[in-house]
Order: C-alpha cells, then sequence, then structure tokens
C-alpha cells in the first residue's frame, strides 16, 4: 500500500498531493466500521432493563414502576446528554468524547452490581449509563457522517442507526441467559466489560476528521481542512437551540420524536419481556425476539437510509408510523405462551422501521439546519425522543401495576403513532417555505447561508434579519 504522505500545513499543494495518493479502501469506511463496533457495545444496555424486571423485582421487592423509574432516568438522561455531546465532539474531538462516554458506562454498569435501594439504581444505571449512551447516540452518528462522508450520507446515517440494535442480536440473547442460570449481577458485569474493552480500538484507530489523515471525505472533490476547535460546547449546544427553536419544523420534528422514543425504546426495551411473561412466555424466548427485532432493525434502518436518498423523507416517516401504529395495536392478540406465526409477523414488520425513523430525521435537520448544525439540532430533537421513552418507561409500569395488563400500554401506543404520521407531514419542503433562512435549506455559498458560512464561530450559522419564520 503507497502510505500517505502527511500533509502540510499551508504548503502550496500539499492538500492536492495529499488527494492524489489517497488509499485503495478510503478510511472514512474503517472509521464507519468501528463506529459501527462501539455503539453495537455501548447500547447493549438499552434492552437491559426488560432482562432485569423480574430479578429485582424478586430480590428487592422493587415494583415495576419503581423500576421503570430508573429506566426512564437513563433515558432521559440519555437523551439530555445528545445535543451537548455533539459540541463536545466539535470542542475536543470524536475520540475523546467517545472514550470517556465508554468509561461512564463501564463505571455505572459496575456500580449497578453493589446497588441496595432504588436511588442507587437510578444514579449509577439511569444517571452514568445514561450520560455515557447518550454521548454515542445517532448525534455520534450524524457527526461521524457529516465529517467523514458527502456521498451515501443515507446509507451511513443507517447504518450507524441500526447499530444500537444489533446490540441486541449480539448481547440479548446471552445477557437473558446469564441472568436466568447465573443471576443478574454476571450479566450486568457482561455489559461493563464489553463497554470497556472498545476503549483501545477507538484510541487506535478512531479519527476525528479525514483532514487527520490527509484524506478528502469519501466523495468529495476537494481537500476540507479541520475545522478549529469551537469553545464553548454548552453555551453553542444552547445557542442552537434557541435558534432552531424559533422555527415550525424543529417542533414538528421534536414531536414526532416523542412519540417516536415512547413506542420504541420506552415501550418495548422497558415492557416487553415483562409483558410477553405475562402471557406465558418465558423470559429467554421473549428476550430472543427482543433481539430478532434488532436484526430486522438493523436492516431496515439501512434500507431506509437507501430511501432517503431516494424519495421525500416527510413521507417515508409518514409510513413508517402509520405501519408502528398499527403493528403495537394488534400486538396483544399475537402475544401466546408460544411463538407462533403471528407474533413472528409482528417482529418482522415492526423491526424493519423500529430505527427506519432516524435517517429521514437526520435527513430533513440536514436540510433546514445544515451541515454544521444540524447535528447539534438533531441532538435536541434526540432529547424529545428519550423524554416520551422516559415517560413510557414510567407509564408503562405503572400502568401495568394499576390494570394488571399491559393491553391499554399497547392500544395508546398504536393511537399516538398516528399523530406522529400526521404531524410529520406539515413539514414543509425547504423550497416552498421561501423563509431564505439557512435553517430552512438554504444552499451553502447562496444567499443567507454564504454570510452566515462567514459568521465568527461564536454564532450560530442560520441566523438571519429575519424576526419571524413563518414556516
Amino acid at each position: 500500500m503507497v502510505k500517505t504522505p502527511k500533509a502540510v500545513p499551508d504548503a502550496p499543494g500539499s492538500h492536492e498531493d495529499t488527494a492524489t495518493r489517497s488509499p485503495r479502501v478510503h478510511q472514512a469506511w474503517w472509521v464507519l466500521a468501528v463506529a459501527l463496533l462501539v455503539i453495537t457495545a455501548a447500547n447493549a444496555s438499552i434492552a437491559m432493563p426488560g432482562v432485569l424486571t423480574e430479578p429485582l423485582h424478586g430480590e428487592f421487592h422493587w415494583s415495576r414502576g419503581t423500576i421503570g423509574f430508573a429506566a426512564s432516568v437513563n433515558l432521559l438522561f440519555f437523551g439530555l446528554t445528545a445535543p451537548f455531546s455533539a459540541a463536545l465532539m466539535d470542542r475536543f474531538g470524536i475520540r475523546r468524547v467517545v472514550v470517556g462516554a465508554l468509561g461512564l458506562i463501564g463505571a455505572g454498569a459496575a456500580l449497578t452490581t453493589v446497588m441496595t435501594q432504588p436511588w442507587q439504581m437510578a444514579l449509577y444505571w439511569g444517571l452514568l449509563i445514561g450520560l455515557g449512551s447518550g454521548s454515542m447516540a445517532t448525534t455520534f452518528a450524524a457527526t461521524v457522517a457529516n465529517r467523514w462522508f458527502l456521498q451515501r450520507r443515507g446509507l451511513v446515517t443507517g447504518l450507524l442507526g441500526g447499530a444500537a440494535h444489533l446490540g441486541q442480536l449480539i448481547f440479548l440473547p446471552g445477557l437473558a441467559w446469564i441472568v436466568e442460570h447465573f443471576a443478574w449481577r454476571p450479566g450486568v458485569v457482561t455489559l461493563a466489560l464489553a463497554a470497556l474493552v472498545m476503549v483501545p480500538l477507538v484510541c487506535l484507530m478512531l479519527r476525528d476528521h479525514p483532514a487527520d489523515a490527509g484524506l478528502k471525505p469519501y466523495g468529495a472533490a476537494e481537500f476540507i481542512p479541520k475545522p478549529a476547535p469551537v469553545p464553548g460546547a454548552a453555551r453553542r449546544a444552547v445557542r442552537v437551540l434557541a435558534a432552531a427553536a424559533r422555527t415550525r419544523p424543529f417542533w414538528l420534528l421534536a414531536g414526532t420524536f416523542v412519540i417516536c422514543g415512547a413506542t420504541t425504546n420506552g415501550i418495548q426495551f422497558v415492557h416487553f419481556t415483562p409483558a410477553a411473561h405475562d402471557h406465558g412466555m418465558p423470559v429467554t424466548v421473549a428476550s430472543s425476539l427482543l433481539a430478532a427485532i434488532g436484526i430486522f432493525s438493523f436492516v431496515g434502518t439501512i434500507a431506509s437510509g437507501w430511501l432517503t436518498d431516494r424519495l421525500d423523507p416527510r413521507w417515508l416517516l409518514a409510513g413508517y408510523y402509520s405501519l408502528r401504529g398499527l403493528t403495537l395495536i394488534l400486538l396483544p392478540l399475537v402475544m401466546t405462551p408460544d411463538v407462533e406465526l403471528p407474533m413472528l409477523a409482528f417482529v418482522v414488520v415492526y423491526g424493519l422501521i423500529d430505527v427506519a425513523t432516524v435517517p429521514p430525521t437526520i435527513a430533513l435537520c440536514r436540510e433546514r439546519y445544515g451541515l454544521e448544525n444540524s447535528p447539534i439540532v438533531f441532538g435536541w430533537i434526540t432529547a424529545s425522543h428519550q423524554l416520551g421513552a422516559g415517560l413510557m418507561a414510567v407509564g408503562g409500569g405503572m400502568a401495568r401495576d394499576a390494570f394488571g395488563s399491559y393491553t391499554p400500554v399497547w392500544m395508546a401506543a398504536g393511537g399516538i403513532c398516528a399523530t406522529a404520521a400526521l404531524m410529520v407531514t406539515l413539514v414543509r419542503h425547504p423550497a416552498a417555505a421561501g423563509s431564505g433562512l439557512e435553517a430552512e435549506g438554504c444552499r451553502p455559498g447562496h444567499g443567507a447561508d454564504a454570510t452566515a458560512s462567514a459568521a465568527p464561530p461564536g454564532r450560530t450559522r442560520f441566523q438571519t434579519s429575519h424576526t419571524e419564520d413563518p414556516t
């Protein structure tokens, strides 16, 4: 392999010389591979509360609502961390943020094994693991895709978006078997080890930007210098939120993602296994079904990324939410002690559309808020996703304690999916909006974006002289 020479800053022709001697396999694909492994391992904890519910209830006599509260704290901090993690990656680099996040996950899982009180579960599992996993949420996927890829961004976000659910396939059946045969603590220790063994791989192979390797982003015609670190990561995340919150698409997308979180992470990962157990299904079998959902989620998200590169993201989302609502309404009718054909059909259909909402939503953020700020905007939208998931984690457990059945929960979840399908159709196309905002899709180098691109780093790129944004 021909070695890629190190680019000399500001040396004439250095970028062009480097670009012509790129490796045969672009390093962007290796970065993608490492990111896939890291997200898969770090997010193995997402579905674990469903496996832990019965063991914790039996050992500590905690109610399902109490256990659901700790899961909701995890989901809430997962969401709140996402927008700040995108800004932190701009300030300190992807590698440092990811290593710190993996350390938090490992520490939180290890401390969970010695807890004796509900507040400790909320602190260790809820806060620490929530902060760690939130730092590698879909904002991580958006950042990697935006920095390393000019082409195939939809496909890349689909791959990385599905990686979290791929952790179900790899870890969940084994973790459920460990919990059933050896108790719950060895299963949690396995999660800690899975996160910590990723740290050396990240340190060795994960680069922050193509310019660090003297390369162009995949599919780019010109070399793109690495941007200077952006100071004030927290302030920047808040400023981007303040600017985006003045636009209607932000609230529509955030509202749909509240529903998305409630009808995926909040209901399936926390309540699917206990609900199936209520119908006489063994915990290991129910966990295997969740793992199978993870398989089809991975496939469906990749397919959704491919479709997002070709079709209107709004209509993709409307179709996904409509179909998800139908499957959830029908779920109580197909839950039986044995796995029969209707349940397998649910696993396939629900799995294919489970995480399929991520690539179209990222694409809509990129269209309306620009390449630079869209990961942070999407981070705030992810926070709304986890808010919905947290509310459903608590509400679903309380409903089960109150009614003795999960059926009302499935019915309500199906109904709110119909609302999300209607909401997403109200997100107007940038060309039709006519607001002149870069937040509403102005292209780089034209109009408002040309001025905003030259703005100081402390300003958000989609500021404008307009005082209102009717769209």
